[in-house]
């Protein structure tokens, strides 16, 4: 993010949006600031904002109707941050497309962490021949992965999950959108199915797979790619 971006904040509760103008301007950080949805879709799509940080609980339109009406034409991370902490307005938060959710009341040093990896997985998000992440290298043409160098031998299933996570670094992917991706829509409750594939590609590329660093579980939700 440049000093040319800006955050936009949707957010009806001024001391949220007061705490975050100052958090984000002591880092560096613009922000521009909408009260409610209308507003913030016009700010958006006048604006072109780097980032946006979106409430769910607003008073004219609800947050998850913004997600998707963002989505149409808005390919830059959203990060919810809302009081609303139940798993399902998580779950449909993510698979509307936000690329990540914080619950209110939130760690302001957690918030600068979330937007600096978000921001990063924008700007490396592309149609890339090759990812790479530290060691890990994978080569989308030829769909060969190497781990410091030494070709890692993957299934046809297990290259295109590890490619779909890598390609949506630093968005949190549900279960269900992962497994409708890979596998289609009759395989969206078998959760399971992909502990197993999650399980086996761990053993095969984290240097530690009980302690994973690339294949980050968020539990009751799904899994992101890690830096």
């Amino acid at each position: 993010m440049n000093e040319n971006d800006n955050i936009l904040i949707i957010d009806d509760e001024l001391q949220i949006r007061r705490l975050l103008e100052i958090t984000l301007s002591a880092n560096g950080f613009k922000t521009i600031q909408s009260v409610n949805g209308k507003d913030g879709l016009v700010e958006a799509a006048t604006r072109h904002p780097a980032l946006i940080l979106l409430d769910l609980g607003l008073p004219d339109i609800d947050g998850q109707e913004i997600i998707k009406k963002l989505r149409e034409w808005y390919n830059k991370p959203i990060i919810v941050l809302s009081v609303r902490d139940s798993e399902e307005d998580i779950i449909k938060a993510l698979d509307n497309g936000a690329n990540d959710y914080l619950t209110k009341p939130f760690r302001t040093g957690e918030l600068l962490a979330r937007i600096r990896a978000a921001v990063r997985a924008g700007e490396s998000k592309s149609d890339a021949a090759v990812l790479e992440s530290g060691s890990l290298s994978i080569d989308m043409v030829s769909h060969i992965v190497r781990k410091n160098d030494e070709i890692i031998k993957l299934t046809a299933t297990e290259f295109s999950l590890l490619s779909l996570l890598a390609k949506n670094r630093g968005r949190v992917l549900t279960h269900q959108y992962i497994l409708k991706e890979i596998w289609g829509y009759g395989y969206v409750e078998q959760t399971q199915y992909l502990r197993v594939f999650i399980a086996q590609l761990r053993k095969k590329i984290e240097d530690n797979p009980s302690k994973p660093a690339l294949l980050i579980t968020e539990s009751g939700i799904g899994y992101r790619f890690g830096e």
